[in-house]
């Protein structure tokens, strides 16, 4: 059962960043899902760098850590590609 969380968590992480982002629908539910699983890595690097926990669970913590991954993730593909939507 708890992968089936990560998924649903990453999925709804994906998807907060590329509508955050504006990119919703460009990157389908597969990438929003790659998107937010790998934003839950980067985010929680990043909230354990500033002294904050990481993913802690199926929660509304976890879905904030993971969704600003993901942003992170968005820009930096942008940044890289010369400003083409990703």
């Amino acid at each position: 059962m708890g992968l089936l969380f990560e998924l649903i968590l990453g999925l709804l992480a994906g998807w907060l960043a590329s509508v955050i982002m504006k990119s919703d629908g460009e990157n389908g539910m597969i990438m929003d899902i790659i998107l937010g699983i790998i934003g839950a890595f980067v985010g929680g690097f990043i909230f354990n760098f500033f002294g904050q926990a990481g993913v802690t669970g199926f929660n509304l913590y976890s879905l904030i850590v993971a969704t600003v991954g993901a942003v992170v993730l968005i820009w930096l593909g942008r940044l890289l590609m010369g400003g083409r939507r990703i």
